[in-house]
């Protein structure tokens, strides 16, 4: 099917899923957990099709990020699952005055209709993102990478069978058959057909649909990702949280991309932090961390010198710009030149020098002696993602099932009309 087929079949779901019971979509999402379980076999053939196609033009990172196991398909059905057991948000009242005339007004959570995801080569973004639609009471269309098209092309097979068991059609979850630019391109600009469009990926995808969507689009931003380690840090947590944000999945937005240590205690912790992410990582045979240092950092542990787009730098990898900073204020300055206000840290045992970093460090989140790699829906309590985003309007940090919904003003009244005696003559409905 062409593009533009897939949107319209997309709509065609819009009414059936509006008007969905919380019960027929909690089903749905489990007969959906049930067939992506049920379908493993096909999923993972599909998936090392992938893999082969991508080896050698990619890196070990990146391949992992492409890649699907059991496990990790297991991890999604349960994500689908979560997301079943949140509470429905299509229908809540978020608000509800009675006017002195006597008009009941109600401001209402409604689904918002067809919902585009536009990302790359991480299949699991296909079950997460269905799962959120679904219960928010929307059609999505998803467009992935070429890299990735096998896999989620075999997942969203799967997906479907699980909404028809469930008695929901199956153009409610859709994937772009077309891999091209074009296709992006048409997703973009399809006004009337789209209702929310939500990039994710790197920096060129998100500047593209940012400069070019003609239909309403948050931005997801790229994940420059900062540590600092104030002078009042517990160093050795400070090590744990650094290895962690770096190294347990580097190819992810939240992972850390920048550690800033304040100058008093350079001395002592970059020689820790440097035995940890590289010279433990070599005994154990793991991956060594590549340390990018600044001048003041390189006159304490070797390293490679940083370069000037290297604090800049979405590494996605086993990378990390290293910088030390003379003061709190020099190290908030740092990130608000360089964060894309995604997730920024700080590991220190002062509270009133968290509570200032806290204040003055405009991210989505920001954390206080914790890895950045939490932020996430499932570690924040919404099942799963849509997509993190950075921009301040409708939606912040990670994307939920409230941030799918938009909402309408449904007011209840008996006769009122405005102005004139005839509307003193109202009696309040209370």
């Amino acid at each position: 099917m062409t593009t533009h087929e897939i949107l319209l079949a997309a709509q065609s779901a819009r009414q059936p899923l509006a008007l969905a019971s919380t019960d027929q979509k909690n089903e749905a999402l489990e007969a959906m957990a049930v067939a992506l379980v049920a379908a493993s076999e096909e999923i993972l053939t599909a998936n090392r099709q992938d893999l082969d196609a991508a080896r050698g033009k990619v890196s070990d990172v990146m391949l992992d990020r492409l890649a699907l196991t059991h496990n990790r398909l297991a991890d999604m059905a349960k994500g689908m699952r979560d997301v079943a057991a949140l509470p429905d948000p299509v229908g809540q009242i978020l608000h509800r005055i009675v006017r002195p005339n006597g008009l009941v007004i109600e401001k209402t959570s409604v689904p918002m209709g067809v919902i585009s995801i536009i990302y790359e080569s991480r299949p699991n973004v296909t079950s997460d993102a269905a799962a959120l639609a679904i219960k928010a009471g929307s059609a999505c269309v998803l467009r992935c990478g070429r890299d990735a098209w096998r896999s989620c092309n075999a997942i969203v097979q799967a997906l479907r069978k699980g909404l028809v068991q469930a008695g929901l059609p199956e153009t409610a979850v859709s994937l772009i058959e077309d891999t091209s630019h074009a296709s992006a391109n048409e997703l973009m600009t399809a006004d009337g057909l789209v209702d929310l469009l939500i990039p994710r990926g790197g920096k060129g995808l998100i500047s593209a649909c940012v400069a070019n969507a003609t239909v309403p689009c948050i931005q997801t931003g790229t994940g420059i990702c900062h540590v600092y380690v104030d002078k009042a840090a517990d160093l050795e947590m400070a090590v744990r949280i650094i290895e962690n944000a770096k190294t347990s999945r580097p190819s992810v937005c939240n992972a850390e991309e920048v550690c800033l240590v304040h100058r008093d205690v350079a001395k002592t912790f970059l020689p820790m932090l440097k035995k940890a992410l590289v010279e433990d990582r070599i005994a154990a045979e793991l991956p060594p961390v590549e340390l990018r240092l600044d001048e003041a950092a390189a006159a304490i542990i070797p390293g490679t010198a940083a370069g000037p787009e290297d604090f800049d730098t979405e590494f996605l990898n086993y990378i990390l710009a290293v910088g030390v900073v003379d003061s709190l204020d020099a190290a908030i300055q740092h990130i608000g030149r360089h964060s894309t206000h995604h997730s920024d840290a700080i590991v220190t045992a002062d509270e009133t020098a968290a509570a200032r970093f806290v204040s003055c460090v405009d991210s989505a989140a920001v954390y206080v002696n914790a890895s950045t790699r939490f932020t996430d829906g499932g570690e924040f309590g919404l099942g799963c993602e849509m997509g993190i985003s950075t921009q301040k309007l409708h939606a912040r940090g990670p994307m939920g099932l409230a941030e799918l919904c938009t909402y309408k003003y449904i007011i209840h009244g008996n006769g009122q009309i405005r102005g004139g005696a005839a509307a003193k003559l109202q009696t309040p409905c209370g």
